[in-house]
């Protein structure tokens, strides 16, 4: 039979309990769905129940006056207990959810969570501390395979943005191909810092000889299933673009390849024919569809041109326009994605009278100055972290006389 000092707080166990039959404060407390335990203020065990007793495997006469709490903690649990947990308790007169291992008779580890309340004299002396013991092997487990399963989805994740950086790398030229007799610049910028995936992108290339095509798109959304939507729509544009000479008739050829394929996502993109005809003079023709329309940029004026069009991926029969126009010496397009135009500072938008502004301001500069000039100033705008991609293409015929501008073919 064994024998325990009775707690300083306790006194004799009255043994009746009115509304539950056949049960009484005793046995309660013996086999309660939790551990107790019962300390001095030195920590030294002065009462524990059976449950906690058959968790852990000790025998009473092994703890009870003899083992302090801290006795039967990890090293961890221990170092824990002096730097924080007693003296919360110290000064709270509680403490509430605290993860702990408990060492167990034959050296396992039980994963605990620990509520504790000081019990004072009526002089304000510590008195004894009461402790409950919750079994948190499963809750251990389960925490365990949330971190793991946050792990798997973090490589996963990570895995994928590799994936969709490597793919829109591919489909993003390091820089436009030079066109003779024209001033060519392009800037892409990725949303955040810089390192997220997108759906913008640009393309510049040449049809037949003397006949060039310059692809400004906007896939909706982000990510890899973003990035696979941009390689369908600028290969699509490639493929079309070399039996057909319209670019209008380039667009709904996407249209169509867009609806074929089994997504949600749509895109925006504007499409530029630009060539020389027979008197040397440069014709562009552009369509739109659903995309922001080409800026015209010449010494005296900067405005859209074009006619608006509808998205693409969304219509069986999309309402798609050519216009055609001539670029004389000095004139540019500015072909860009609405990442420039609603790139915002808390409120407000970037707009695009304040684009018009940024063109104008660094109009005459050669065309891969300008759209990097103008890429930057967005940037700034949203204090280096854009909330959108943001792709721009500039084509533009030199100034007479302009020392960087190529020779004609």
């Amino acid at each position: 039979m064994s024998t325990r000092p009775p707690a300083p707080d306790e006194g004799a166990v009255d043994g009746s309990d009115s509304l539950v039959p056949d049960e009484n404060a005793e046995d309660l407390y013996e086999h309660a769905p939790c551990g107790y335990l019962s300390t001095m203020p030195d920590g030294t065990v002065v009462r524990v129940n059976e449950t906690l007793l058959s968790w852990t495997g000790y025998r009473r006469d092994a703890l009870v006056g003899r083992r302090r709490f801290i006795d039967l903690l990890t090293a961890g649990g221990r170092i824990y207990h002096e730097t924080h947990y007693a003296p919360l308790l110290a000064m709270q007169g509680t403490v509430r959810g605290i993860a702990l291992d408990m060492l167990c008779a034959d050296g396992r580890r039980l994963p605990v969570l620990v509520n504790s309340i000081m019990v004072r004299t009526p002089a304000g002396d510590p008195h004894v501390i009461r402790t409950s013991v919750f079994d948190a092997t499963d809750r251990r487990e389960y925490e365990r395979e949330l971190l793991r399963a946050r792990e798997r989805a973090e490589r996963s994740e990570n895995h994928a943005r590799v994936l969709a950086q490597t793919l829109q790398a591919s489909l993003i030229p390091p820089s436009p191909p030079a066109i003779p007799g024209l001033d060519v610049g392009a800037a892409y910028r990725p949303a955040g810092a810089g390192d997220e995936v997108g759906g913008d992108f640009y393309d510049v290339f040449e049809t037949r000889t003397g006949d060039w095509a310059v692809v400004v798109g906007d896939v909706r959304g982000k990510g890899a299933a973003a990035a696979t939507v941009t390689a369908l729509a600028r290969y699509t544009i490639r493929a079309s673009a070399m039996h057909t000479r319209r670019p209008s008739a380039v667009l709904a050829d996407l249209n169509a390849a867009l609806l074929r394929h089994p997504t949600d996502r749509f895109a925006t993109v504007v499409y530029l024919r630009v060539r020389r005809d027979n008197q040397g003079r440069v014709k562009v023709t552009v369509a739109s569809g659903g995309h922001p329309l080409p800026v015209r940029i010449t010494p005296d004026m900067i405005r859209p041109v074009g006619t608006p069009g509808s998205l693409l991926g969304v219509l069986d029969d999309a309402e798609l326009h050519d216009t055609t126009l001539e670029l004389r010496p000095g004139h540019a397009l500015f072909c860009f994605t609405d990442g420039l135009t609603e790139g915002r500072q808390g409120n407000e938008f970037f707009g695009e009278q304040r684009l018009e502004e940024a063109l104008a301001v660094h109009r005459g500069r050669p065309g891969p100055e300008l759209t990097r000039a103008v890429v930057d100033e967005i940037v700034e705008f949203q204090d280096g972290m854009p909330r959108d991609d943001m792709a721009a293409v500039f084509v533009g015929v030199p100034a007479a006389g302009s020392v960087d501008a190529p020779a004609p073919p």
